[in-house]
């Protein structure tokens, strides 16, 4: 770091310092099951809370009511998209200030962006700009900025795209889409986000302090655009023993217990006197699927594909492992998420799934492989016993193939690993998340479905550019019929209900619409 850096770091954190407030009691006290180890939003791709908390985007994603959200201004108070959705012109707030005093700028905003895809970085999450015009060149080291990127003006930001995306508002609501400060985000170096004293976003909360697997304390930010938090401070507390932390709850050191960290406990909670009435539960926009590879014999033939879906007792999965706790999901887009419509119901029939091998060639049944990876939670294993029982009712005869995970990532990547069950939740609000992934050229063959089917990739890639909301849900919609139901290209399982129990003191507490766990914390109250 030369001496122009330093002295501005070190200028930097005085102004943090000054700007500390009087330490209060109106405390919410949350938990992590382990370390974040960085504030800094681009070099993570799953711990969002204090990202989410510390520092604003361009557009937010706010939830409106249970598993819904809606794009709305943040950074920028408004923006325009020309006709060709090419080009998209924000138009910044003003007077907006970074924890440290600094105004926010335009020229912060292509900085943040430009050190996303400046190799230099190693940034994590850079395909939420694969879009930008340059962007790619910037990555491969061919160019030192980013073409698609420029500050207009003080408060003025265009941004370019190479094709249109019709998704690429959502995307810039995303966590990794958090704004820095180039002169501070400069100074601080690699050491970025890894301290208080390195860490400066425009959020309603300030980092104070960070101790390493134990826990992050945040205070309000006094001069937070929106208004000043009514918490006065966030502890963030590193626990990762569901028993620990049901005792740390119940013994009120905790305020808000999240039953995903500790599943076994739902029924507990829910079958509590004390506790059931302060559950606050909304629908995770994602869901379980079982994969099915078509490059796989017996998988090549639709019908045998149909007859595995209508094998499976979706619902009683859905009781035995997560206690009933979500709903049964029958296309590609789970509920919650744009252009959702509810799909076509997928029966559950034995008897005609029997029928169906037998017309497909197999009157006394198939041997079928599903996956299963050795590292992976027991939760995986115990739902492949399931369908392993339920599908032999049908006629499959199937065996459970267990490899470690870098062999099963390694031949899903070739297109070759044999069927097997998973999750997805939603990184972003918009179909792209889930059709391309899974049903695009590409990823049809990476997530080993080898979903052939010209028709599909050719509206996947339409619906990417599309300006019309309504024609672009109306296609993804034509779509999960086909995959789904013509198709039979994969299983929908189920989407789950996002359970928090919070304590009496919490007030204004939202689930979030999204698939994790992290949130922002701006608007809860405690008494």
């Amino acid at each position: 770091m030369n001496k122009k850096m330093k002295l501005l770091l070190a200028t930097s954190l005085v102004s943090l310092t000054l700007f500390s407030p009087v330490l209060a009691e109106n405390m919410l006290r949350v938990s992590y099951t382990e370390d974040p180890k960085t504030a800094d939003a681009q070099m993570t791709s799953d711990d969002y809370t204090l990202p989410l908390n510390i520092f604003d985007r361009l557009i937010e994603a706010e939830t409106t009511k249970p598993g819904e959200s809606a794009l709305v201004p943040g950074l920028a108070e408004k923006w325009e998209i020309s006709d060709d959705g090419l080009t998209y012109t924000f138009h910044l707030r003003q007077g907006v200030k970074f924890h440290n005093g600094a105004e926010l700028t335009a020229d912060d905003v292509v900085y943040t962006f430009d050190r996303m895809l400046n190799p230099a970085t190693k940034a994590l999450g850079t395909d939420i700009l694969t879009f930008v015009a340059g962007s790619q060149d910037r990555l491969d080291g061919k160019a030192d900025s980013v073409s698609g990127l420029k500050a207009v003006d003080k408060y003025t930001v265009q941004i370019q795209l190479s094709q249109p995306y019709a998704a690429f508002l959502a995307l810039l609501a995303s966590p990794q889409a958090s704004i820095y400060n180039r002169a501070f985000t400069e100074a601080a170096g690699d050491k970025f986000g890894l301290t208080p004293e390195t860490t400066n976003g425009t959020g309603p909360f300030i980092l104070r302090d960070y101790t390493l697997n134990d826990s992050q304390t945040l205070e309000a930010n006094d001069n937070y655009f929106r208004g000043r938090p009514k918490l006065d401070r966030l502890l963030i507390r590193v626990v990762s023993d569901s028993e620990t932390l049901r005792m740390l709850f119940e013994s009120d050191e905790i305020d808000v217990f999240d039953l995903d960290y500790a599943p076994t406990q739902t029924p507990y909670f829910y079958g509590s006197d004390q506790w059931k009435s302060l559950i606050r539960s909304g629908p995770r926009v994602g869901l379980y699927y079982y994969n099915i590879n078509q490059n796989k014999k017996p998988f090549d033939d639709p019908r045998v594909r149909r007859a595995f879906q209508m094998s499976i007792d979706r619902q009683a999965i859905l009781d035995k492992n997560f206690y009933g706790r979500g709903k049964l999901e029958d296309g590609v887009m789970p509920r919650g998420l744009t252009c959702y419509a509810a799909a076509a119901p997928i029966e559950y029939n034995p008897a005609k799934a029997k029928e169906l091998l037998a017309e497909a060639g197999y009157p006394n049944g198939v041997e079928i492989n599903l996956q299963q990876v050795s590292s992976w939670s027991s939760k995986w294993s115990d739902m492949n016993q399931i369908i392993q029982a339920q599908v032999a009712e049908a006629g499959f005869k199937a065996n459970v193939v267990t490899t470690d995970e870098a062999a099963y990532l390694a031949a899903r990547k070739a297109g070759d690993s044999d069927a097997y069950t998973q999750v997805w939740s939603a990184d972003f609000n918009d179909p792209d998340n889930f059709f391309y992934t899974f049903f695009s050229e590409s990823g049809s063959k990476v997530r080993a479905y080898n979903n052939n089917d010209p028709e599909v990739f050719t509206a996947v890639d339409k619906a990417r550019g599309m300006t019309d909301p309504a024609a672009r849900c109306k296609l993804y919609q034509d779509l999960t019929a086909r995959i789904v139901g013509q198709d039979a290209a994969w299983v929908p399982l189920f989407s789950l209900d996002h359970s928090f129990v919070v304590q009496k003191r919490v007030k204004n507490f939202v689930v979030p619409w999204n698939g994790w766990s992290d949130m922002s914390y701006y608007k809860v109250e405690v008494e």
